[in-house]
């Protein structure tokens, strides 16, 4: 029987590649890489063998929709930021089975879900970021799973009770994790480069700050009931529905587990951002 042992949003902003490679900018976000030292510490502790990635940079339009494929290699460079990362080599082995078990188990709730398996499929870096220092080795497999920027709260919570059923009709120990920001306000483009390190308007830090400070208190039911404000509201990344994907796996209002933060907030870009795990006992 599979299970979930592992829980967390993550942070994937390209400037973590830019601190990374670049001389220029070498350690602006060592933080965060410090944080995903301790989330691969914690996968190694939990015996993670497969990755589930809810992508919001693989965005999609209709349904729900896995990369199903037994290997996914290559060599990256963002359409969106290619001046910020470029040249981030990749290889991990994948997890059809457990792509065919979540389409299965959500297409049982009505809703339409596929996995593909098609060579010429890539994969975004809402995964490849933070799995270059996560999964370095790799550890374990990788499952990308896409975000639908017109889907509701509601169904995602859906859909991720259905992945936490398939997950457990699995024979795999696997991470679950919400690869997005937490306000996604972009500055204009003509101050942008001023916001590198910024969050990008004082209510979008606030909200931001509340958000982390219920996580802290274990109020669990307060944020979820705010959670679809939030997202209209903050600008949330794909409608912050790697989130709600996340909590629906961990059961949502009766989830009762802690938070730790293992990045403190930061702004990037204009953009808010943390890297926490959520306690699974």
């Amino acid at each position: 029987m599979g299970e979930i042992v592992q829980a967390a949003k993550i942070t994937h902003v390209p400037s973590i590649w830019m601190s990374h490679t670049m001389p220029q900018h070498k350690g602006i976000r060592q933080n965060a890489i410090d944080g995903f030292a301790k989330l691969r510490e914690e996968a190694l502790a939990a015996g993670v063998d497969t990755f589930l990635i809810f992508d919001t940079h693989w965005i999609v339009n209709q349904g729900f929709h896995l990369n199903s494929k037994p290997r996914h290699q290559g060599r990256f460079i963002s359409h969106e930021l290619p001046h910020m990362l470029a040249d981030m080599e990749y290889g991990y082995d994948g997890a059809p089975d457990l792509a065919d078990l979540v389409v299965k188990e959500i297409q049982e709730t009505g809703l339409k879900a596929m996995a593909h398996n098609q060579p010429d499929l890539g994969v975004e870096y809402g995964t490849l970021l933070p799995m270059h220092f996560i999964n370095e080795g790799p550890i374990a497999n990788v499952l990308p799973m896409a975000a639908n920027q017109f889907s509701s709260i509601e169904e995602n919570r859906i859909a991720g009770e259905a992945i936490a059923r398939a997950i457990a009709k699995s024979d795999r120990k696997v991470a679950i994790y919400a690869s997005g920001s937490l306000s996604h306000a972009f500055a204009p483009n003509e101050i942008s480069s001023d916001y590198l390190n910024k969050v990008n308007g004082e209510f979008n830090r606030q909200m931001d700050l509340r958000v982390l400070d219920l996580w802290a208190e274990g109020r669990w039911e307060e944020f979820l009931d705010m959670l679809p404000a939030y997202a209209a509201n903050c600008a949330g990344e794909c409608g912050m529905v790697d989130t709600a994907l996340l909590f629906g796996a961990l059961g949502w209002e009766d989830y009762k587990g802690s938070c730790e933060i293992h990045t403190p907030y930061f702004g990037s870009s204009g953009t808010g951002q943390v890297n926490a795990s959520f306690s699974l006992a």
